[in-house]
C-alpha cells in the first residue's frame, strides 16, 4: 500500500542563499493563451468566493478570479463584461451538463480569459466529451481549465483530451466532505507530487487543502504552477454574500457547492451532499489577505535559495516529519 504524504507531513529543506532582497524575486507565472500573473493565485469558482468583485481584485492584485457557474448564463456573462470592461483578466466556470456549449460559447464571445470546467470528478466521461465538444466547436486558442483529479494517469487523460491547465485536489478543502462521504480522494500534495511527473505541457493547478503561505510554498515546490484558493479568501470584503451579526462578531457564509444549503439553492434539490455550509469571521480587504500571501510566497522561495518558482521547484528538498515535527513546527509557547 503507497504512503500519500500532506502539507503538514513535509518541510523543505533551507538551503544556501544568494538573494539579497525578496523584493527581487519573481512569481510571475504564465498561463498558456491567456497571459502572465505576477501573483500564482487563482480564486476559486464558488458561489461564495468569486463574483465581479472579487474577480476585479484579484486581477487588480496579479491574480486571476473565476466567476462562478451557479446562475444565469445571462447573469454570469453580465458579470464577466463588467470585469473585462474595466481591462482586467477573468475565467469563467462551466459545468458539462446540457448548457455547456451555449454557456462556454457566450462567455467566449464576450470576450472571458479563459474557460473553467468545473466538476468534482474530472476523470469522467462527460468532461472528456466536454472537452472534446469545446474544442471542435471553440477551437485551440480558447484556454480550457478541468478538473478536478487526483492522479497523474487522470491529468495526462485531460491534457489528451484538449485541457489546457488542470486543477489537481480532490477532497482537501476545508469545506468538502467527498473523502468522508465516498472515502475517496487523496491528499493535494501527493497528487501533486504525482501529477507534477507528467510529460504533458498542461498547467499544473494545485487546489485544496491549502491553508498557509507555506503550503502554497510547499504547493509550488512539488510542482505547481498556480494554487487556487477558497477558505483563505473567504470572508473578505469582495466576497459574494451579505454580513452576518453573529455571537462571535461580524461574518459571512463560507460554503461547499456540493453542500445541502448550495445545492437548493442553485439547483431546488439535493443529491450528494460532499460539502458544509460555515460562516467566517470578516477579513477586510481581499488585497491585505493577497498582500500577505505574496511576502509569505516570496519568502519561502528565498529559504530554497531560488529567485524564482521555476529554480524553486528545481532546487526544492523535501524531507518528512513526524507527529513531534508537526507539534514543533507550529507555534507551542507554554506558560512556565
Amino acid at each position: 500500500m503507497k504512503n500519500s504524504l500532506s502539507f503538514d507531513d513535509v518541510l523543505l529543506v533551507p538551503k544556501y542563499s544568494e538573494v539579497m532582497t525578496r523584493k527581487d524575486i519573481v512569481i510571475k507565472q504564465n498561463l498558456k493563451n491567456v497571459g502572465d500573473f505576477s501573483l500564482p493565485i487563482i480564486s476559486s469558482p464558488m458561489d461564495t468566493v468569486t463574483g465581479i468583485n472579487m474577480a476585479q481584485a484579484m486581477s487588480f492584485a496579479g491574480g486571476v478570479g473565476i466567476i462562478h457557474r451557479y446562475n444565469s448564463i445571462e447573469d454570469q456573462v453580465r458579470a464577466v463584461m463588467e470585469v473585462i470592461s474595466r481591462g482586467e483578466f477573468v475565467g469563467a466556470a462551466i459545468g458539462v451538463g446540457e448548457d455547456c456549449l451555449e454557456r462556454a460559447s457566450a462567455l467566449v464571445r464576450m470576450g472571458v480569459s479563459f474557460l473553467c470546467i468545473d466538476v468534482a470528478h474530472g476523470h469522467h466521461l462527460k468532461v472528456k466529451t466536454a472537452l472534446q465538444s469545446l474544442r471542435l466547436s471553440l477551437g485551440k486558442d480558447v484556454h480550457i481549465m478541468a478538473g478536478n483529479v487526483a492522479t497523474l494517469e487522470a491529468f495526462n487523460d485531460l491534457a489528451d483530451w484538449g485541457a489546457d491547465s488542470v486543477r489537481v485536489g480532490i477532497g482537501g478543502g476545508s469545506i468538502c466532505s467527498t473523502r468522508i462521504q465516498t472515502g475517496h480522494g487523496m491528499p493535494t500534495l501527493q497528487s501533486i507530487m504525482d501529477c507534477a511527473s507528467s510529460d504533458r505541457d498542461a498547467v499544473l493547478v494545485a487546489d485544496g487543502g491549502i491553508r498557509t503561505s507555506g503550503d502554497i510554498v510547499k504547493a509550488l515546490a512539488a510542482g505547481a504552477d498556480f494554487v487556487m484558493l477558497g477558505s483563505l479568501l473567504a470572508g473578505t470584503d469582495e466576497t459574494p454574500g451579505r454580513v452576518i451579526n453573529t455571537t462571535n462578531g461580524r461574518e459571512k457564509i463560507y460554503r461547499g457547492m456540493a453542500s445541502k444549503e448550495a445545492q437548493r439553492n442553485w439547483r431546488n434539490r439535493v443529491s450528494s451532499i460532499e460539502g458544509v455550509s460555515h460562516t467566517v469571521p470578516l477579513k477586510g480587504p481581499v488585497s491585505d489577505v493577497l498582500s500577505e500571501l505574496r511576502t509569505g510566497i516570496k519568502s519561502g522561495i528565498s529559504y530554497s535559495g531560488a529567485s524564482c518558482v521555476e529554480s524553486l521547484q528545481s532546487r526544492a528538498t523535501f524531507i518528512q516529519q513526524t507527529q513531534s515535527g508537526q507539534v514543533e513546527s507550529s507555534t507551542h509557547i507554554r506558560r512556565i
